[in-house]
């Protein structure tokens, strides 16, 4: 049976009570902003005006994304493959959520707010690094923000290396997306396409 309704799907679970709900805040406090600190990546979630939704994942250094005087999260844009997905929808609606993750901690942060795409040499400079000046800067307006509990990536042991999947479990990149297209793309080992990437990062 298809669940259509709220009233439907609540009959399953019980409603949220104690820290579940008072945990999620308006603004970033020193634990938020500490996370946000330490953190090297974020998962960045998107959506058009029809409802066509986008999960991109972004990484640097940790603290690569910063807060601002205001309590704004300021996400440099990385050079990438010019789809321009998530900043289109950024565009289009000026909405998007995010979930930081800290290598070793189990638990996540989650900021959902407004977005947008600026320019402004303030953003760009607080942004800028030894290696490159962004192109733009994602200014994130929070508006909800929690620290997520460590229950999925226990399941998951997503930090664990006795589960780390060596990468000879997948074919290369390349060889994956010319069986997907049918693209002539020439062939390139994965430490080729690494050492390729690198040049970019």
């Amino acid at each position: 049976m298809n669940i259509a309704s709220i009233a439907a799907l609540r009959q399953l679970y019980p409603q949220p009570q104690g820290r579940a709900v008072g945990k999620e805040l308006r603004s970033l406090d020193v634990h938020c902003r500490r996370f946000v600190e330490l953190s090297p990546f974020v998962v960045m979630s998107t959506g058009n005006e029809a409802q066509l939704l986008d999960a991109s994942p972004r990484g640097g250094e940790p603290g690569f994304v910063k807060v601002d005087a205001a309590g704004d999260l300021l996400i440099p844009d990385a050079p990438g493959n010019n789809r321009l997905d998530s900043l289109e929808n950024i565009v289009a609606t000026g909405q998007i959520g995010l979930l930081f993750m800290i290598p070793g901690i189990n638990e996540t942060l989650r900021v959902n707010g407004t977005a947008l795409l600026t320019t402004s040499e303030p953003d760009i400079a607080a942004c800028t690094t030894d290696r490159r000046a962004p192109k733009l800067v994602i200014r994130v307006g929070v508006q909800a923000a929690f620290l997520h509990c460590a229950k999925a990536l226990m399941r998951s042991k997503l930090w664990s290396p006795e589960v780390r999947i060596e990468r000879s479990m997948l074919p290369t990149m390349g060889q994956m997306l010319r069986e997907q297209t049918g693209l002539d793309i020439a062939e390139e080992s994965q430490q080729e396409m690494e050492r390729r990437y690198a040049q970019d990062l």
